[in-house]
C-alpha cells in the first residue's frame, strides 16, 4: 500500500485545513496517510479526521505565530514589545523551515502533496528523488502576480501543481510551459450529498466563511440594510468567525441590526446542514475566492446561490440565470435586485434550487475522489 504524506502548516481553521482533512480522508481508504503540521494549535482537527489518518506535529506546542500579539506591540508602540514579539517571530519562522525540512528529507512517502508555496521550494529542494512530488494550490492570486510569480517559482521542480479552478489550470499551464511540472485541474469537492433539500419558504439569507476582509462580510452587512429596508421580516445568519467578527458586531451594533443579523460562530457540519435546510438564499459577497466550496455545500440543499463576480470561484459553478446568479463590478443595488426579485418569487427559487443541486454532481467525492487517485497511480512509473 502506497504511503502519502500531506504538508500542513496546521490543522485549525481555513478552507485550506479543511480541504487537507477532506482529503485524508478521502486517501486513506486506499492510502496510509499521514499529515505533517509546522503547527500545533489545538488538540486534535477542528474538522472531523478519520482515525486512519496519521498526525505529525513537527514542533513543540509552544511554538505557534504569534501574529495577535505582534499586532498588540505594533499597536502599543513599546519598543521593548516589539522587539520581543520581533524576535519570537523569528524564531517561529526558524523552527517552522527546520522541522519541515527534516521532515521531507526523511520522509519515507511514496507521494509528498505539498500545500503552501514555502513548502513547494524546500520539496523541490529536498525531497528524495524516487517520490512523487506535488504542489496543491489554493489561493486565487487575483491580478497579484508577485504571488503567482512565487507560486510558479517554487513549482518548477516538482512533479504536478493542482490546481483547484480551470481557469488557474490553464493560467499556471501557460507560466510552466517548458518546465518539468505539469498541472492539473482537480476541483474540490463536498464530502456528501444531503438527501433532504431546503424548502425555500423560511425568511431566511444564510452565508458561511472566515471573517476576514477578503470574504466582504461587510459589504453583506451593507447589502443586507437595502434588503431589509423593504422585507424587514427576512433574517440574515452569517457561519463562521475570525478577525473582522469584532467589526461586524460594531456594524450590526450601530445600524440596530441585532434582531435580524446573527453571528453564530464557527460551527461543524451538522449544525450548518441544519440552518441551510432552513434558508432560502445564499449570498456571496468575497473579493476573490479560489473555488467556493461553500456554494457546491449550500447548492447540494437545493439553495439558490447569489455571488459577486469578482469571486473567481462562483464564476466557474455558477452559470448566472440556470443554477445561480453572478453580479459584475460588485454592483450592490443590482445584487440587492436580485435578491429582492427571488424573495419575491418562490417559484423561481425552486427553479434555480432544482438546477443547482443537479449542477454539483461533478463535484461528489466519487468523481473527484477518481481523479486524484488517478494522478497518484502516476508514482508506478517511479516504482
Amino acid at each position: 500500500m502506497k504511503k502519502i504524506s500531506i504538508l500542513s502548516l496546521h490543522l485549525g481553521y481555513g478552507g485550506i485545513e479543511k480541504s487537507i482533512v477532506s482529503l485524508a480522508n478521502l486517501l486513506c481508504e486506499r492510502y496510509d496517510i499521514e499529515i505533517a503540521c509546522s503547527y500545533q494549535l489545538y488538540d486534535e482537527s477542528v474538522f472531523e479526521l478519520n482515525k486512519k489518518v496519521k498526525v505529525v506535529y513537527l514542533n513543540k506546542r509552544d511554538i505557534i505565530p504569534n501574529h495577535e500579539s505582534l499586532r498588540v506591540a505594533l499597536n502599543s508602540h513599546n519598543v521593548f514589545d516589539i522587539m520581543k514579539e520581533f524576535n519570537y517571530a523569528a524564531k517561529v519562522l526558524k523552527y517552522r523551515k527546520k522541522s519541515m525540512i527534516n521532515y521531507i528529507k526523511n520522509c519515507d512517502s511514496d507521494v509528498i502533496i505539498s500545500t503552501r508555496d514555502i513548502f513547494n521550494e524546500w520539496l523541490s529542494l529536498y525531497g528524495k528523488q524516487q517520490t512523487l512530488k506535488i504542489g496543491w494550490e489554493h489561493n486565487h492570486f487575483h491580478d497579484n502576480y508577485k504571488y503567482a510569480h512565487k507560486v510558479v517559482r517554487s513549482v518548477k521542480k516538482l512533479d504536478y501543481l493542482v490546481l483547484v479552478s480551470s481557469d488557474l489550470e490553464k493560467y499556471y499551464k501557460k507560466r510552466l510551459l517548458g518546465q518539468k511540472c505539469m498541472t492539473v485541474y482537480i476541483p474540490n469537492y463536498i464530502d456528501s450529498v444531503p438527501k433532504k433539500v431546503s424548502k425555500l419558504d423560511e425568511k431566511r439569507l444564510i452565508s458561511v466563511g472566515r471573517l476576514s476582509p477578503e470574504k466582504g462580510y461587510l459589504d453583506l452587512l451593507k447589502l443586507y440594510r437595502l434588503i431589509n429596508k423593504d422585507y424587514p421580516d427576512w433574517r440574515l445568519d452569517i457561519i463562521g468567525d475570525g478577525k473582522d467578527r469584532e467589526l461586524l458586531e460594531k456594524y450590526i451594533e450601530k445600524y440596530n441590526l441585532g434582531e435580524n443579523v446573527k453571528l453564530h460562530g464557527f460551527q461543524g457540519k451538522e449544525y450548518i446542514d441544519k440552518l441551510m435546510n432552513k434558508s432560502s438564499l445564499y449570498l456571496m459577497t468575497s473579493y476573490t475566492e479560489s473555488f467556493g466550496i461553500v456554494l457546491i455545500e449550500a447548492m447540494s440543499h437545493g439553495i439558490p446561490c447569489i455571488a459577486m463576480d469578482s469571486a473567481e470561484g462562483a464564476r466557474e459553478i455558477i452559470n448566472s440565470g440556470e443554477n445561480g446568479y453572478l453580479i459584475r463590478n460588485r454592483n450592490f443595488e443590482m445584487m440587492a435586485k436580485k435578491v429582492e426579485d427571488l424573495i419575491e418569487s418562490k417559484s423561481e427559487r425552486v427553479r434555480i434550487g432544482k438546477n443547482a443541486r443537479k449542477s454539483i454532481n461533478k463535484y461528489t467525492s466519487e468523481v473527484v475522489g477518481e481523479e486524484w487517485f488517478s494522478l497518484i497511480e502516476e508514482s508506478d512509473v517511479y516504482e
